[in-house]
């Protein structure tokens, strides 16, 4: 009890920066928020290398760099700059080098591996990549490299010429970011540093990732799905293979569901890793198991098991003794170890916060990457159970802006569920009736967190009360919860949403003559569904969403989960219909809706927002339609970002102002 107050007064002060006189948050204020991530601790535990990611403006674009900060939070040292990105820093095993993937002096989206001298000068070219470099790890003894790297487009054509056909005969043939799906493969490469040589470790039709060296350095755990139907299922398994060219991998796991996430033992003895809990071959309702297996093979020892939240992230202490992880739980995402022999969890503090990253440093000490509802991430040390911030990266950007007042809450849905939320409301606002924006996360298999939340933020300092409603299909509140909307989507997810809506009304926040209802992805799709099951919202946003499900079959990336989940159309045509209600009720549908889409998007692709606005064209209903040029499901130009921030609130605005 001692440690949860002094835990929960620590992060209180660091929220409670004072920001009443400064302008309330506006949507192109984010162009000046840092995003820290990436946190890699040296070998001897006195230093964090990480990532610092900017907007620059000129370019209309991000771009990432390398910083390093020694644990006692004395030294902070920017590593890398230039015009391209640098990413996923790591140590050397001698600790005397920073190790990073860049596109620097490439001038294309390819990558490759560059070198630098912890203690300054310019980074040097270690490895050029044919292909996309994926991910790499170092041989604990510093002489080789594995590199993932995915096979070069062998039937691109050189720009500006036109590419050749794509020629299609997989099942699963698209995916967004990567597109259409050929018969390429990621594999593993040994990098020899002394010989500047390169060997093929894995071959064949399968796909390798998730690679960590054993502690000897004599071989490498990983992630494939070698089952004969790879393409129809989620099978990944955990192997392991000698590092020596024309070696065979042995298979360490055998679940049917997936495994993830292999990290060895310091003893080399076993492998840490993370299980879905089910074994279904299109995996959705669930969460990560954590599990640790010895290194040559056999039944599982899952340490979670009985905690019934999803855990990620795993590495092992330092003592091998424990394993830590980040727990998702109802709002939160706290870091915990969990003895590697019976799962007894130790967590590492309590209160409204989120932890995304961990490393391990010296003895019981770690590194941790955290934020709070009003407190973007930075780095964290955890000594003797207290949290010591390191970096401040993000302390300019509040101390030239207001942020809006954050808190949980609790409603009832109609049918009895009890569902969790989180409010936010404008700064310096008397107690009054307030227009309300519900703001719908996607997934559906994710949650609104306790964290820095910086779209809603900018929606309440528009005037809002902004509610974050973590409806039956959300994680963090065990598989039954999650579980509860499989096959049946529109329904529980819209009671709890309604039932989020009343009791905000009920508690005189809410201005019931005043809602409003927006979302992207599975977000803009139960916006969708909301606003085809009730006339009170005045204005909506359904951004990435669709509404005739039946037109995505074959047009998204999600045939596994069709037909796994819905069954094959021409086989359940009145369930598919029975889901695209929004479509073939949107005679119903009153509310002014702004619909938004992304040019690329393979993941919920720009047809399904064409088509409700298609509909509510036809029907008369106020409507507008923006796509996004050249992006995928996640918008990722930050004038793109500003963008759709400032038409969500002029569009609120119109409706819910007057």
């Amino acid at each position: 009890m001692k440690y949860f107050l002094l835990f929960f007064l620590f992060f209180t002060l660091l929220d409670s920066h004072a920001q009443s006189a400064q302008p309330l948050l506006k949507p192109t204020d984010l162009y000046l928020l840092p995003d820290v991530k990436n946190c890699k601790a040296s070998p001897d535990g006195t230093m964090l290398a990480y990532v610092i990611t900017k907007v620059d403006t000129a370019k209309d674009k991000t771009i990432s760099h390398v910083w390093m900060s020694s644990v006692d939070g004395k030294t902070t040292l920017q590593m890398t700059n230039g015009d391209e990105g640098d990413f996923d820093p790591q140590w050397s095993p001698d600790g005397k080098y920073l190790s990073f993937v860049s596109s620097r002096s490439i001038g294309d989206d390819s990558s490759s591996l560059w070198i630098l001298d912890r203690r300054g000068g310019e980074g040097q070219k270690l490895v050029d990549v044919k292909g996309k470099l994926a991910e790499y790890a170092w041989r604990p003894d510093g002489r080789k490299v594995a590199l993932v790297i995915k096979d070069a487009d062998t039937i691109a054509t050189p720009k500006p010429k036109n590419r050749k056909p794509f020629i299609i005969d997989r099942y699963h043939f698209k995916q967004d970011i990567e597109g259409y799906l050929d018969s390429s493969s990621t594999h593993i490469y040994l990098y020899d540093v002394a010989t500047k040589k390169l060997d093929t470790l894995t071959k064949g039709v399968y796909n390798e990732t998730g690679i960590d060296w054993s502690p000897d350095g004599t071989q490498l755990a990983f992630v494939s799905n070698r089952s004969a139907a790879f393409d129809y299922n989620s099978n990944t398994d955990i192997w392991t293979i000698k590092a020596i060219a024309g070696s065979k991998p042995k298979q360490i796991t055998t679940w049917k569901g997936a495994d993830d996430k292999p990290v060895w033992s310091p003893d080399g003895n076993s492998i840490a890793y993370l299980q879905s809990t089910a074994e279904d071959d299109f995996i959705m309702y669930g969460h990560n198991l954590l599990c640790v297996v010895d290194a040559n093979g056999g039944s599982p020892r899952r340490l979670s098991a009985n905690l019934d939240r999803p855990v990620n992230n795993p590495q092992w202490s330092k003592d091998g003794k424990s394993v830590a992880a980040i727990v998702t739980d109802n709002r939160n995402a706290y870091a915990a170890l969990f003895s590697a022999t019976d799962g007894g969890i130790k967590t590492m503090g309590n209160g409204h916060y989120n932890c995304t990253e961990m490393a391990a440093l010296n003895g019981d000490d770690w590194a941790v990457l955290v934020s709070t509802p009003q407190i973007p991430y930075e780095l964290y040390l955890v000594q003797r159970n207290e949290y010591k911030r390191l970096t401040h990266h993000t302390d300019n950007f509040l101390a030239h802006v207001s942020l809006a007042n954050v808190e949980g809450f609790e409603s009832v849905s109609k049918d009895g569920t009890k569902v969790s939320g989180i409010l936010y409301t404008p700064p310096n606002v008397a107690k009054q009736k307030l227009p309300l924006i519900l703001f719908i996360h996607g997934g559906p298999v994710a949650e609104d967190e306790f964290d820095f939340d910086a779209e809603r933020q900018v929606l309440s300092c528009a005037g809002y009360a902004v509610a974050a409603v973590n409806y039956r299909g959300s994680n963090g509140q065990g598989v039954e919860f999650c579980k509860a909307i499989y096959a049946d989507w529109g329904n529980k997810e819209v009671k709890d949403i309604i039932g989020a809506a009343n009791y905000l009304i009920a508690k005189g926040i809410a201005d019931s003559a005043r809602m409003g209802i927006g979302g992207w992805s599975y977000g803009g799709i139960l916006t969708d569904y909301v606003i085809a099951s009730d006339n009170r919202f005045k204005a909506a946003s359904s951004g990435a969403g669709s509404a005739l499900q039946l037109s995505m079959y074959g047009v998204d990336q999600y045939i596994n989960q069709y037909n796994n989940e819905l069954g094959r159309p021409w086989e359940h045509i009145d369930r598919w219909i029975k889901l695209s209600y929004p479509f073939f009720k949107a005679n119903k549908i009153k509310t002014p809706t702004l619909f938004m889409a992304s040019q690329n998007d393979f993941n919920v692709p720009v047809e399904g927002a064409e088509q409700m606005y298609t509909a509510l064209k036809t029907l008369g209903i106020p409507t507008q339609l923006v796509i996004y040029p050249g992006q995928f499901h996640g918008i990722s130009v930050p004038s793109y970002q500003a963008d759709r921030l400032q038409r969500w609130i002029k569009w609120y605005d119109k409706y819910l102002k007057y």
